[in-house]
């Protein structure tokens, strides 16, 4: 059963604004280094009991292409998606369609202080990064029994 937190649409506002703010600040950064093109690619984010799970939809790149860090409560994710159609070394080339943007991306997550950065935790699998970002004990959820 999936239960939804009361700030849920808090946290779903948070991302929506963190990722339109990589959009707008990597388009700047790559417009004013003359560096090609930039791109942002889709994020989920969630909570468990134990850990904050990152998803990052990275189509057609490999582990090398992909950079995770984790830095002042701020995960990082990075990277670099190289142009896939190339000229035939003779002839021409007709492209009809370039829907796939090649180029820098780079997403950045803030997190509360109460997690275990030590135990972070990625995997990439079939185009999808996922990281796992534990929760230190003092942050996870417990019960107060009441004295009398």
């Amino acid at each position: 059963m999936v239960t939804v937190s009361p700030l849920n649409n808090v946290l779903n506002r948070m991302v929506t604004l963190s990722r339109a703010m990589d959009d707008v600040m990597g388009r700047v950064e790559e417009s004013t280094n003359g560096a090609g093109q930039y791109w942002v690619p889709a994020v989920d984010a969630w909570e468990t009991e134990h850990a904050f799970v990152v998803q990052v939809d990275l189509p057609g790149l490999t582990n090398d292409q992909v950079e995770v860090s984790f830095d002042r409560n701020t995960l990082t994710i990075r990277g670099n998606r190289p142009h896939t159609i190339t000229a035939p070394e003779k002839g021409e080339l007709r492209v009809f369609f370039a829907e796939r943007t090649p180029g820098a991306f780079s997403r950045s997550l803030r997190f509360p202080q109460y997690v275990e950065a030590n135990r972070i935790e990625a995997s990439f699998n079939n185009g999808v990064l996922t990281v796992s970002v534990p929760k230190a004990e003092a942050a996870k959820p417990r019960k107060i029994e009441i004295r009398q």
